[in-house]
């Protein structure tokens, strides 16, 4: 044995790479001594050591344990992954969720401080409410009616006024398709499409961006009414998913007769139009995303199983080339304002110059590292001239 090696557990080497989701033929590329690692035949260096866990993204200290720590998930889990066992939550998911955990902690210490109301909206509704009146309250919350929603332009910039308004009722609103600043840790949209964490002071809702914008718009308001029940939760609510449990029908169930109310849908629906046709004016008409007119058709009984999922899948394609050729409009994600929420950007950014709060954790919830990126958002947000 190398004198300078350390002596650890291997079953710890292989927990790591597996809790970060790497098979070790990709790994060894980089650890060329990774399955000697794993099999107890070698013991890894101090400085090997520590370059693997960064690698892995987990803290060199679990590694000197005599056994893998349990990491269950801090908040209720409500995916359903169809004919997939779900597995434990990846360092990507951990992280992003204790980064939000952090901010939504801070940002209720400073609704705190400075004696700002609750959000009274947050645990207001019951799981046993009707999906459909829910919806209803939704738009008075929101202040959006249906008729309000016919002056934009498409359901692109219905996403934007959904986030914005949210916003301003007091939810914090933060998207991103990666960890932090870190962009060499994309989020696996297979994992997880979103996740709420309620709180009457500080509501929280993270949109994982990995998804295409079609879909973000319906996990959007999934999540909301995450908070409308009080309940923090990470889904996987997708448009063209049937929920295996209660909270995620409800949920699902609110989502979709916010975003197309079915009194309407079925008031305008046309009998001799063809599907593809139908779909295209029902988005533009609700300004919603197709995938959500395709799958409201087949609430309403419409259109078969069997024609739902031969259209969404086109429609997945299609959307998929329009987002791959620039089409799409641009992406109001990068602004920091959305990316971490305006409401909350603005909160910090303002704390901090008033020397409130240390520009280190500033930088560390907002994912900055320079004074002049800090100053520039400032501007940017409007808190200094």
């Amino acid at each position: 044995m190398n004198r300078n090696s350390v002596s650890i557990q291997p079953n710890l080497i292989t927990w790591a790479r597996e809790r970060a989701r790497f098979s070790i033929e990709t790994l060894s590329k980089r650890f060329p001594k990774l399955p000697e690692w794993e099999s107890g035949e070698l013991q890894p260096t101090l400085r090997q050591l520590e370059d693997f866990s960064k690698a892995v993204h987990v803290p060199i200290g679990y590694l000197f344990l005599p056994e893998p720590i349990q990491e269950p998930l801090p908040i209720s889990d409500f995916r359903t992954i169809a004919d997939q066992e779900l597995t434990k939550p990846s360092p990507n998911l951990l992280d992003t969720l204790y980064l939000c955990q952090e901010r939504q902690t801070w940002y209720k210490d400073y609704m705190t401080l400075h004696r700002l109301p609750t959000v009274p909206f947050v645990g207001s509704a019951k799981l046993q409410e009707n999906p459909k009146s829910v919806a209803r309250k939704v738009e008075s919350y929101l202040g959006i009616s249906f008729e309000g929603r016919r002056i934009f332009s498409n359901w692109s910039e219905a996403l934007k006024t959904y986030v914005q308004k949210m916003e301003e009722a007091g939810v914090l609103v933060m998207a991103s398709s990666i960890v932090g600043s870190n962009t060499h840790r994309h989020l696996d949209v297979e994992e997880f499409r979103g996740f709420a964490l309620a709180d009457s002071y500080a509501p929280l809702i993270f949109i994982n961006t990995s998804d295409s914008k079609a879909a973000q718009m319906f996990t959007l308001l999934h999540e909301f009414a995450h908070l409308l029940l009080g309940e923090s939760g990470i889904s996987n609510a997708g448009v063209g998913q049937v929920a295996d449990k209660e909270v995620e029908q409800w949920c699902n169930a609110v989502s979709a007769e916010f975003l197309m109310p079915m009194e309407r849908t079925l008031s305008e629906y046309r009998e001799d139009e063809p599907i593809e046709d139908a779909i295209q004016r029902f988005a533009k008409l609700f300004k919603v995303s197709s995938l959500v007119a395709l799958r409201r058709l087949l609430d309403a009984g419409k259109i078969s199983q069997k024609d739902f999922w031969m259209h969404y899948q086109e429609e997945l394609k299609r959307i998929s080339n329009i987002q791959k050729s620039g089409e799409a409009g641009g992406d109001f994600y990068r602004t920091l304002g959305v990316r971490v929420g305006k409401r909350f950007a603005t909160a910090v950014v303002t704390s901090t110059l008033e020397g409130q709060t240390l520009f280190r954790d500033a930088f560390r919830m907002l994912g900055f590292k320079k004074n002049e990126t800090f100053y520039k958002e400032a501007r940017e947000l409007g808190v200094m001239a």
